[in-house]
Parts: structure tokens; sequence; C-alpha cells
């Protein structure tokens, strides 16, 4: 069970419903965020005191939550959560197009993927300016430059921008430079980074773990929320399974199962699902198909020269092409572009 209270409640408030808690014999614990304090529940007998909790003035609601993730559930909301980032809804009727290169490379090449991106209808400018490679050898990124060139263009083409935070030392400073905030796949039960970006205000998209379950990446999410920051986006990116025909295997099941037991909004990234640009149009049409509130896309000018991820990277006119397409699916499944 979890306890709500309520905006005007006072510290003096959130101690009396814990005493009184711990005097009826539940454990309890304490989740203050910015916006919300939220007093999770702890023992049996839970319904028993639920209407005397409901009765105090500074209490907003009492939630019975099944679920072993609690604040993520549909339980604790029922009805969609919808993120605001700038002038964008994530969550809502808008489909969401996130793309841009896998790795920040140079000014030029960011440059020329937000103006194509801002023609396009595009609401966001991807790339990673730390880049957590499986080999030492490859390209790591340009680090706080990579981040400076984001914000500028950011500045310069009025998109938003998205770039992912490896450890919690660089919380402060990615969240200086982004709109929101990406944790990867390797990160994803990473659980000291999790707690640090649920303490800052601005959004965080969650990429499932390459081995993980739904339940797992759902209580992933719950840290983060757990610490405050009620702004998380849930992103699928493909799972490690036994095929090879493909990077990953993209779960595209996930999202109507995700969206059947948590309020978050859900994007997908088909780019390293599937690691194969000839792919990633197809299966951006079946996420969209499949109920996905936004798309996260590998754009380069010239994948053939990209430093990350060339081979699942489309081109402009890929993309192009991708987004006429999209713009006539999205509302057959009553999404607008």
């Amino acid at each position: 069970m979890i306890v709500v209270m309520g905006r005007e409640s006072t510290d003096n408030n959130v101690d009396e419903v814990i005493d009184k808690l711990k005097g009826w014999g539940f454990g309890v614990n304490l989740s203050k965020g910015d916006h919300k304090t939220v007093i999770g529940v702890i023992g049996d007998r839970k319904e028993e005191v639920k209407s005397s909790l409901e009765a105090l003035s500074y209490v907003e609601k009492v939630v019975s939550v099944s679920q072993p993730f609690k604040l993520v559930s549909r339980d604790f909301q029922p009805e969609d959560s919808v993120i605001d980032i700038g002038h964008t809804k994530i969550g809502g009727e808008e489909l969401i197009l996130m793309v841009g290169p896998c790795a920040v490379e140079n000014e030029n090449i960011l440059i020329d993927t937000a103006k194509v991106a801002k023609e396009t209808g595009c609401q966001f400018l991807r790339g990673g300016a730390y880049k957590p490679r499986s080999s030492p050898y490859s390209f790591q990124g340009l680090g706080e430059e990579g981040l400076k060139l984001l914000k500028k263009v950011k500045e310069e083409k009025g998109l938003s921008v998205i770039s992912e935070v490896m450890d919690k030392e660089q919380v402060e400073l990615v969240k200086d430079h982004v709109d929101v905030l990406q944790i990867g796949t390797r990160n994803m039960q990473n659980f000291n980074l999790l707690k640090a970006v649920g303490k800052q205000e601005k959004p965080v998209l969650l990429k499932r773990g390459m081995s993980s379950t739904i339940e797992e990446w759902l209580m992933a999410a719950e840290y983060i929320m757990a610490e405050g920051n009620f702004k998380v986006i849930l992103c699928e990116r493909g799972i490690r399974t036994f095929e090879t025909a493909t990077r990953n295997t993209l779960d595209l099941s996930a999202i109507p199962v995700v969206k059947s037991k948590s309020h978050l909004p859900v994007v997908v990234d088909p780019s390293h699902g599937v690691g194969k640009s000839d792919f990633v149009p197809q299966m951006s049409k079946a996420a969209v198909a499949a109920g996905a509130d936004g798309l996260l896309i590998e754009v380069h000018p010239n994948p053939e020269s990209a430093v990350s991820d060339g081979p699942q990277s489309l081109d402009f006119g890929g993309l192009r092409k991708l987004v006429k397409e999209l713009k006539e699916i999205a509302p057959v499944v009553g999404r607008k572009l």
C-alpha cells in the first residue's frame, strides 16, 4: 500500500502518518521528492487502516498495489503519464521522434542532422557525448565537449536534446546541457546512478537491459521514481537471445505488456534492436502500430564514415522517407506527427 501526501502537507503531517503506521505495527518506506511525498506501507492487514488514512485532510490518496513495483504501477496511477519537455509532450497523442548520430563527432554533423530533423518534424536531437563501448579501444565519445556541442545546436535549431549519462558523478554536468538524460542498457541496474538521476528534475529515458525481464526493467524505473523524479520514459531497445540474424531481438510485445502494467510512456529504439539500417524502417512502423509513444532512431549524414554504429544508422534520405511513411501510419493508430 502507498500513502500519497497532499501537496500542502507539512513535515509534521508526514511524521504524524508515519507515527500512526508504526503504532499499528507497519514498517514504512519514505520517498520525499520535490513535488510529491510518498509513504510505502510494509506489513499485513493494510486494508484495515486504509479508510483511517484516507480520512486525514493532508493525505491525497491511499493506493493498494499488488505489483512489486509501486510508483510505476497502474494501480498507483491508472491514467497514462504525459511528460512535458519544452513544447513537446511524451505519452500523449503526438508521436515523438528522437533522431541523431550514435556519437557526437563534430559540430558540422550535428548541425546538418539537426536541420534535417527540424524540417521533417522530429522533436529531439540525440547524440552520445559519453559512449560505453564493448571494446576499450573503440571511440569513447567527446565527453564535455560533446555536451557543449549538443547545447549549442539545441539553442541554434530549437530542438530538445537527449544524451547518455554513464556515472553518478556525471549527472550534474550532463543535466546542465540536455533536456533528457538517457540511461543505457549496460547501466539499467546501476542502482547508484538510478538514484542519482532520481534526485534531479530532468526527465530520464531508461533503456531496457539487454538481458532483463520486463519486471526488472520496471523495478529499475521504480528506483528513479522512489527518489522523487516521476518523469521517466521507458525505452525498448532489443534483448539478447539465441538469434544472430539481427544485433538483438526487438521485443515489440513489451510495449502492450508494459502499458498494461505501468502508466509510463514507452519509446522504441529500432536501431539497436536490429543493428541493420535496412530493417529499421519496418520495425519503426511496427513499433508505432504496437503502441509506442515515440522512436529513438540513429541518423547520420554518411553512415559509412560514422565512428559508432554506422551500419544501423539511416542516412538523411532514409529518414525523410521513413517520416513520410510514419505520417501515413500515425493517424490509423490514433497518433499525430
